[in-house]
């Protein structure tokens, strides 16, 4: 316990001041009533001490000292529960994510759905965005600062192909810290890595779930698994699918769930899907993070006002019952 303003705890003084002067009052109260008693104007009995008569001015007491004490501004540590952790934003950004199957395009859906999970998120949660077409890059390391968050997202542009095993692989490498290297042996399996453990980490993977490379996009979400990362897929586009022209070239693209789905199975996450806004909306809320309590200074003078309105009424109350009278 501090205070912002200890010079003002010298107004204290005034409470032992007035202890002594109410000592002294009841005092000579005592004498008066041994002198009426002996001239045998009251009843001897009523000499006896009743300690019940002290409760009322101590609990005025008590209150008055709060209030004195709350002038100094009390400042307290108060642990208070946060949500802590990393997500990353992986996005999809392949060219069928220009496909027009969601308005404008798939990737302008997943941008647009990202800025309002940016916005929901609390400042104790440090946010990443990872883009993987042909290829993964980290676009923008996990950081509190949403501004470079959002211009990493707002550069995202489609291109290539979909391998969405290298964008789970460059999310992890985001929220370890580091560059990962994970080899692939002859039989498609990936070779076992242990990448440490991140139990306060997520991913939102936002993609239409059409892979087209290694390494397999499932054995990646065992590695993901293993390191305690949770992956929520955000599915983009239709299961229907529609026809996009590149370069001349008319492409059959499709929403992939049965892929996501089991991405999110293998890691413990959930999946949503895009089109549907009220599954979207939970997306915010269903990403599960460690909770820690961490302890913020405070100022408690409310606390010190209210403790001594409490005391005042119960010893204006005592009073009244006793005596008929407050004080």
């Amino acid at each position: 316990m501090s205070f912002e303003w200890p010079w003002a705890l010298a107004l204290l003084l005034a409470v032992p001041v007035l202890v002594v002067a109410y000592r002294h009052m009841q005092a000579r109260r005592q004498v008066r009533r041994a002198e009426l008693a002996a001239e045998g104007l009251i009843a001897p009995e009523l000499l006896a001490p009743d300690r019940w008569r002290h409760v009322a001015p101590l609990l005025l007491l008590g209150a008055l000292t709060l209030l004195l004490a709350s002038l100094g501004r009390p400042v307290a540590t108060v642990t208070e529960p946060h949500r802590e952790g990393t997500v990353v934003l992986a996005f999809d950004v392949s060219t069928s994510m220009a496909a027009k199957d969601m308005s404008p395009t798939r990737l302008d859906a997943a941008k647009a759905a990202a800025r309002t999970f940016v916005a929901r998120q609390p400042s104790s949660i440090r946010l990443g965005v990872v883009a993987f077409g042909d290829s993964a890059v980290v676009s923008q390391q996990p950081t509190d600062d949403r501004s470079l968050v959002l211009a990493a997202i707002d550069r995202l542009t489609p291109q290539g192909g979909t391998a969405l095993g290298r964008g789970i692989i460059s999310g992890l490498g985001a929220i370890a810290g580091k560059p990962l290297t994970v080899d692939t042996s002859r039989d498609g399996s990936l070779d076992d890595v242990d990448i440490g453990y991140y139990g306060s980490a997520a991913m939102v993977l936002l993609s239409d779930g059409e892979n087209t490379t290694s390494p397999d996009p499932l054995a990646v979400a065992d590695l993901a698994s293993a390191a305690g990362v949770r992956i929520y897929p955000v599915g983009l586009g239709s299961p229907q699918g529609t026809v996009l022209d590149v370069d001349g070239f008319q492409i059959s693209t499709a929403l992939d769930e049965q892929t996501l789905r089991a991405i999110a199975d293998v890691t413990g996450g959930v999946y949503h899907n895009a089109s549907d806004t009220a599954q979207l909306a939970k997306v915010y809320d269903s990403v599960d993070l460690a909770w820690t309590t961490r302890g913020e200074k405070r100022e408690v003078t409310s606390w010190f006002a209210t403790a001594a309105a409490v005391l005042l009424l119960l010893g204006a109350t005592i009073s009244v019952l006793r005596s008929g009278r407050v004080v």
